[in-house]
């Protein structure tokens, strides 16, 4: 009899203890409101923000900044970003850092077991590192209401079952404040694990609520300072909240400690570069209010030089195309012509773009722009009327002289920091010399065109480019790019 009772306990035991064990996997909180609760319509549309996409991909890609709204307001821009990594890639963990939006508490938590529950599915977390992370971190802790209905981590993990390859775990971590101290120890904890077989993703969104226009301009900035590659300049920028805060702007980064995190793992260190793939707000969504912006940005951090990024010949032929009939509608008609919604999708991107005007073998006018805020089409359609009209070293083209020009356009990748100028390789790539206000540049194809070697390169460039004397770039920022360059034949 007794024997007979013992063994009932045990049975009851073991159900509670397998009830539990159940209980540990962390369920969907925002399934059905912030994207679809069933496995076919999230596949559906998972499937439409996919398409159209840019088709260029990049396997050494480390990490990548993505939105985590709701999938109708931010979902095409972290489409774009998971769309860099090529479809089916394997990855052994996938740190998430999101941030506690509902809770406020000191340090860091990490989900230490279980899986993570999608209607796609489950996503095993990695127990045994994230216990390692426990235990070896005075500021990491398990803060179980921190995640029970957190929306920053969840809403990544459809992107990632739908593009990735499966047996990956992940290690969801929120951050609790914004205490750079924090970052900085997260950072050195997460460092041995920022290795080639892992991907970082960093989840955020950017302002929060301005309208349109202040939306943009605050965006910008913020996005210019993760860019830069430098915490310092980003925690400047997150600063002008106080005294002062623009026009609305609630915060200009709600994940600004996880992006701090990753920009001090990457500090320092030699072979990572900062890539803008996409920015858009909410004013994109049918549902998105003009005047309540909330921004969305997508970053990817890659262990190459540029990012793939690849033009097809018809991309060329449209871009011409669009530069010449933009340039000949404003000269009749002072209105800036719109651009067609069938252009080619690779023309979405953000990439900077230099228009050069050449009459009878000599320049005529050449204007661009840098690490823009706005696709690619609409950057070559807007140099296109500057190096026609605003170059103030010519005066204004006329549209009789329409005949006799021939249009060259330099398709940028990001700007890259330098430290040294031997890193600078003039023919291959372009120079930009930037110290306090004062900037210049000069493109790769000016080495070719011009026969000047480093030196020369340097030294026109900082004198007559910039404006701060020969060797006035010795002390000034050095950035280096590359360019995709064509023209009309």
């Amino acid at each position: 009899m007794r024997t007979n009772i013992s063994f009932r306990v045990i049975v009851v035991l073991l159900l509670l203890f397998s009830e539990n064990l159940q209980a540990q996997d962390r369920q969907p909180a925002v399934a059905g409101s912030f994207y679809p609760g069933n496995a076919e319509a999230l596949t559906k549309e998972l499937r439409q923000l996919f398409q159209n996409t840019s088709t260029e991909k990049n396997s050494s890609i480390a990490a990548l900044i993505v939105p985590h709204a709701g999938y109708i307001f931010s979902g095409k821009v972290a489409a774009t970003g998971y769309a860099q990594i090529p479809k089916g890639k394997a990855y052994k963990n996938v740190f998430i850092i999101g941030v506690s939006h509902r809770i406020r508490f000191n340090g860091v938590s990490i989900y230490p077991h279980g899986n993570y529950l999608t209607p796609l599915g489950k996503i095993p977390v990695n127990d045994v590192l994230a216990e390692k992370l426990i235990n070896e971190n005075r500021i990491i802790h398990f803060v179980p209401g921190a995640h029970r209905s957190e929306h920053s981590i969840e809403v990544q993990l459809p992107f990632l079952q739908y593009h990735l390859k499966k047996g990956f775990c992940i290690v969801p971590i929120l951050t609790g404040d914004s205490n750079p101290a924090t970052t900085r120890k997260l950072a050195e904890a997460l460092l041995p694990y920022f290795t080639s077989d892992n991907l970082f993703i960093i989840s955020t969104d950017f302002s929060h609520y301005p309208p349109n226009a202040s939306a943009q301009k605050v965006d910008k900035e913020t996005a210019d300072a993760i860019l830069s590659g430098i915490p310092e300049q980003l925690q400047k920028v997150c600063q002008k909240l106080s005294p002062n805060p623009p026009e609305n702007v609630l915060t200009r980064l709600c994940g600004e400690s996880g992006v701090l995190t990753l920009m001090e793992v990457i500090s320092g260190k030699t072979g990572y570069y900062y890539h803008q793939i996409i920015y858009q707000n909410s004013s994109a969504s049918p549902s998105g209010d003009p005047n309540r912006i909330v921004g969305y940005c997508a970053i990817s951090v890659t262990r190459d030089k540029a990012q793939a990024f690849h033009l097809t010949e018809s991309d060329k032929s449209y871009l011409l195309k669009l530069a010449r009939n933009t340039i000949e509608t404003y000269l009749k008609t002072g209105m800036l012509p719109k651009i067609a919604p069938s252009h080619p999708k690779n023309l979405q991107q953000h990439c900077g773009a230099f228009v050069t005007l050449s009459e009878d073998g000599s320049l005529r006018g050449c204007i661009g722009q840098f690490n823009p805020s706005i696709p690619l089409v609409e950057v070559v359609r807007n140099m296109a009327i500057a190096a026609s009209t605003k170059d103030t070293r010519f005066p204004p083209v006329q549209l009789s002289e329409m005949n006799s020009i021939k249009i060259e356009i330099s398709v940028l990748t990001p700007l890259h920091k330098i430290s040294n100028a031997e890193e600078f390789h003039p023919g291959k790539q372009g120079i930009y010399i930037k110290k306090g206000n004062r900037s210049g540049t000069y493109l790769p194809q000016v080495a070719e065109q011009t026969g000047w070697d480093r030196e020369n390169m340097l030294g026109h460039c900082s004198r007559d480019k910039a404006g701060i004397g020969w060797n006035g770039w010795k002390n000034a920022e050095l950035y280096t790019y590359e360019a995709i360059v064509f023209h009309e034949k």
